[in-house]
């Protein structure tokens, strides 16, 4: 049974009460050992329910570590996502045009989320956020996978007075954002929405469009990168045909996650506001800089079937350019897979 005093305290703050999954996990997010006996007290469940909790953050993808008379803990440290401390992050500029921040415990999909919702006032931001999603997506319906504490599922919903020229290459401007918010040397940009580390997919960006033939046009941009995702979850997603990398191996020590989505929200802003003004034209050379593809030959799987051919990197519109024996092609969406 719930401690009477939580719920009370929970009920007089206005707040609804956590599901115990999402208490246990705030509990063991300091990476140190706790008994079952203890979390059970201080949450005022059975140990039973304790031990279900912790069962439920495996399902979910968590790393966690059990051991006798020690109790259980994350493998990985992990802040829980806080809206207070991502707000409280942001750099200066940013924060008059982020109208709202929310983070879930579980969600189909944050994208999914704010596109149910109305569009933001131009200029204005909506950022969710979640710690886990059920129904997580990538590009052409492919699934994303994300373990609570261990990732940065976040989605942002953002108003164009008009339809920019270059909107097809946002999420180009986006993978550039993602650059300048957490930059490192082996990080590079894989056309069309891929952040990649030492070749391997570190996270991704997908854009959907909420737009009509002439007026306004709502964007929501949905980053996905793995933090620490631990190595059981990288074999899971090796398995499915995609070698991942987690920013710990590359980022030691690795930021808190609420420093890091206020990083990604603060460039994000500041990149669509460039972006409305310039289109893609302040972000190419920067994409350039760190193109993964550009002069390698590559197979781009697209509509009317697969083009193989060397990268030859962008134009000034977003698209790849592909160099075939037919001659040069130009490709504005397709997925592409590099031939070693």
């Amino acid at each position: 049974m719930r401690s009477a005093a939580r719920v009370s305290a929970a009920t007089r703050a206005g707040q609804p009460q956590a599901p115990l999954i999402a208490q246990v996990f705030a509990e063991l997010a300091d990476g140190r050992f706790h008994s079952g006996e203890a979390l059970a007290r201080k949450l005022g469940v059975s140990r039973s329910a304790v031990w279900k909790a912790v069962a439920a953050l495996r399902a979910q993808g968590s790393e966690l570590h059990a051991v006798r008379n020690r109790g259980y803990r994350l493998a990985h440290g992990s802040d829980p996502l806080s809206p207070a401390k991502i707000r409280e992050q942001l750099a200066r500029e940013a924060h008059p045009h982020v109208a709202r921040i929310d983070a879930a415990w579980s969600i189909d999909s944050t994208n999914s989320a704010l596109l149910a919702r109305a569009n933001p006032e131009s200029g204005r931001a909506e950022v969710l956020l979640a710690e886990y999603q059920s129904a997580g997506r990538g590009r052409r319906g492919r699934a994303w996978l994300a373990p609570p504490g261990g990732a940065i599922c976040l989605s942002m919903s953002w108003t164009f007075r008009e339809v920019p020229q270059d909107l097809g290459a946002l999420g180009l401007v986006v993978g550039v954002c993602a650059l300048r918010a957490h930059g490192a040397d082996a990080l590079t940009l894989k056309w069309p929405n891929d952040l990649l580390l030492d070749e391997r997919k570190l996270g991704g960006v997908l854009i959907d469009l909420r737009a009509e033939s002439a007026g306004p046009a709502c964007v929501i941009i949905g980053i996905g990168l793995n933090l620490a995702v631990g190595p059981a979850l990288l074999a899971r997603i090796a398995a499915s045909g995609t070698a991942a990398a987690d920013l710990a191996s590359a980022l030691q020590p690795l930021p808190a996650r609420n420093a890091i989505a206020a990083s990604l929200v603060s460039a994000c802003v500041a990149g669509l506001l460039e972006f409305e003004r310039q289109g893609l034209k302040p972000f190419i050379e920067e994409f350039r800089a760190a193109d993964a593809l550009r002069g390698r030959p590559v197979n781009v799987m697209a509509a009317d079937g697969i083009a193989r051919g060397v990268a030859r990197g962008i134009d000034l519109r977003g698209a790849l350019m592909l160099e075939t024996p037919q001659g040069v092609r130009r490709f504005v969406s397709g997925d592409v897979t590099v031939r070693f």
